[in-house]
């Protein structure tokens, strides 16, 4: 299964750093010799991203990220590592649609965000495999993300993006999906109507022309780095027992 990991955002958030966005310590972890060094807050979703058993990731960056290549390599927890690159920033959606060239309709699909941390770690393999399915999230500020209406037993109605009167207050923080419906957004996308920035507006014409989407609330902690606020909630996280991890650090 492929992992697919938007790292070309430029961070304007949280800059000024030295560093790629998707490099800022967050956490620690105690290596195999009892050494504890920090963690990069995108060591997380890799960590997520395997757990939920891809064993190929596919890390999207822009020209000047290649301090993420040096990081990560070829090679880390058993899965191998690819590298494309979105030229300029163009959204999510074109973030993600870098990798089409590499993933195959038949290869499943896992999706997060690089600067973000969650919990459970397991989430990712609690959603269907057999559909485009996300794990959703409680917020207090729903407004901020995409929030995602579901009906009673769980399929996606609508997602709002970024809607100031979100009716939902669940919100998408991972997903996955089967390759070929990977490559029917892809094309969706492609149409000279749509090039969308978001995923959610996408998801919502892909639903509109008969698609379905499940929507899965087994999310309970969701905290984006990309500010200050954030970085600072998501050392509070951390700092809760049981949070910090124990992944094998060989690459």
């Amino acid at each position: 299964m492929w992992g697919i990991i938007p790292a070309a955002g430029l961070g304007s958030r949280i800059q000024p750093l030295a560093f790629s966005k998707e490099l800022l310590p967050v956490g620690s972890r105690v290596e195999a010799d009892g050494t504890e060094r920090p963690r990069a807050v995108s060591e997380y979703l890799v960590e997520r991203l395997i757990a939920a058993g891809c064993d190929k990731l596919c890390f999207v960056i822009s020209p000047g990220k290649s301090d993420i290549l040096a990081y990560y390599g070829s090679r880390i927890w058993g899965a191998d590592i690819v590298y494309t690159v979105q030229p300029t920033a163009g959204g999510l959606c074109d973030a993600l649609f870098r990798a089409a060239t590499v993933v195959g309709p038949d290869e499943p699909v896992a999706i997060g965000l690089p600067d973000t941390i969650w919990f459970p770690a397991d989430g990712l393999a609690l959603l269907p495999t057999d559909r485009l399915s996300f794990l959703l999230f409680p917020v207090e500020r729903p407004e901020l993300f995409d929030a995602v209406v579901t009906d009673e037993s769980g399929e996606v109605k609508t997602i709002q993006v970024k809607q100031p009167d979100a009716t939902s207050r669940w919100v998408w923080g991972a997903l996955r999906m089967p390759g070929h419906i990977f490559h029917e957004l892809h094309a969706l996308w492609t149409r000279p109507e749509r090039q969308d920035e978001y995923l959610g507006t996408l998801v919502n014409a892909w639903l509109a022309q008969g698609g379905r989407a499940a929507g899965v609330q087994a999310g309970c902690s969701y905290v984006d780095t990309g500010t200050l606020h954030g970085y600072r909630a998501a050392i509070r996280l951390l700092s809760e027992p049981g949070t910090q991890g124990d992944y094998p650090t060989g690459r």
